[in-house]
């Protein structure tokens, strides 16, 4: 096999792991915690484990649309894009090594939502509550899941990337005169 489709597959790993923990968790919370209640918390109040449904996407944005449009809109778009990072992945030789774990860590994060999307009537199961101390208006963080925390996290460091790319290009660039 080709080195750099070695490079390319092996970060594959990540989303495969994503999804599995994801809907592991997930599994784990619809079995042990019964809906829209706290099945445990931590360091007093900091953090609970609860257990809700979100039938929109982010911050429960769509959530009181029809579920004929919620299905084509929050299943089929997230996953024409999913496919579309994919084609671009394998055809890109410009991400760095970083840059494929993170695209692949997305990846995994937006299949394990889809798979809520698809195949949980109730919608994304969300189980993860973070008090937030009131900064930005918000008492609580709005709940996510594994998948949303692997969106989340790849996604900043996939932009961090690119950012000390070209601060790096730049300083190269001004070496270079």
């Amino acid at each position: 096999m080709e080195k750099n489709t070695k490079e390319k597959l092996l970060p594959l790993i990540l989303a495969l792991a994503v999804v599995l923990a994801d809907q592991i968790t997930k599994a784990f919370i619809v079995q042990n915690i019964p809906p829209y209640t706290i099945g445990w918390t931590f360091a007093g109040d900091f953090l609970r484990i609860v257990h809700v449904a979100n039938k929109g996407v982010a911050f429960s944005l769509g959530s009181t649309l029809s579920q004929t449009f919620r299905s084509l809109l929050f299943s089929l778009a997230p996953l024409v894009v999913i496919i579309l990072v994919i084609s671009v992945y394998f055809r890109s030789k410009e991400f760095s090594f970083l840059q494929r774990w993170c695209v692949c860590g997305i990846v995994g994060g937006g299949l394990g939502n889809i798979i809520d999307r698809i195949f949980r009537p109730q919608g994304v199961i969300d189980f993860i509550d973070v008090k937030f101390y009131g900064l930005f208006g918000l008492e609580r963080w709005p709940t996510f899941n594994v998948a949303d925390a692997a969106i989340v996290v790849c996604g900043i460091l996939f932009i961090l990337s690119f950012a000390l790319g070209a601060r790096k290009s730049a300083a190269q660039g001004k070496s270079d005169d």
